[in-house]
């Protein structure tokens, strides 16, 4: 077991170094796009699958909350979290319209939409960056392997390299960990 450990975290400072060479710029450049949107009275809507969603609900806290630095809040929801509003569209409307269907209520020009996808694939992800980006919101993607459709829709891809999910999402949570950071610096320091 403990050459198994060993393994996994060789792995995971493995795709680390790739994060730092190959996306640094665009960690920084997300965090300027939100603290921008802040700045302009726009707020952050994310939304996630699974693991994805635990992480948009993460995302949303630290920003509402607090990351590090006493500060007051900022508008930020995450669409994963309400579970009568889920249901009620994917009763009504089908699983692939869930996130969809609150961008349309929720989003105005000047918003900042981040879609997480490991898979880069999720339809409902999908579905919902593409009316963001019709209604003038920046489109930021959190995604894994080579990006998937979600790439494309994307103001803002970040792919987080390889094939394994768990990895992946370790990516995605720091680079949510340094954009928090980053943000209230932005703004509070």
């Amino acid at each position: 077991m403990i050459e198994e450990v060993k393994t996994q975290l060789q792995g995971h400072q493995a795709l680390f170094a790739l994060i730092e060479q190959d996306l640094s710029p665009r960690i920084a450049e997300m965090a300027a796009m939100l603290a921008d949107a802040f700045r302009n009275k726009g707020k952050l809507i994310v939304m996630g699958n699974g693991g994805s969603a635990a992480d948009a609900q993460h995302f949303a806290a630290e920003i509402v909350g607090r990351f590090k630095m006493e500060r007051p809040a900022l508008p930020a929801v995450a669409l994963s979290t309400d579970t009568s509003i889920l249901t009620a569209i994917g009763n009504d409307y089908g699983f692939d319209a869930v996130f969809r269907r609150q961008v349309e209520a929720l989003a105005v020009a000047g918003d900042v939409v981040v879609g997480i996808s490991t898979s880069g694939n999720s339809p409902n992800v999908l579905k919902a960056l593409e009316l963001a980006r019709e209604r003038g919101c920046r489109i930021i993607g959190l995604l894994g392997k080579d990006g998937g459709s979600i790439k494309d829709v994307c103001d803002l891809p970040l792919v987080v390299p390889g094939g394994d999910t768990p990895r992946i999402q370790e990516g995605h949570i720091t680079i949510i960990h340094i954009v928090c950071d980053l943000v209230e610096k932005a703004l509070f320091s």
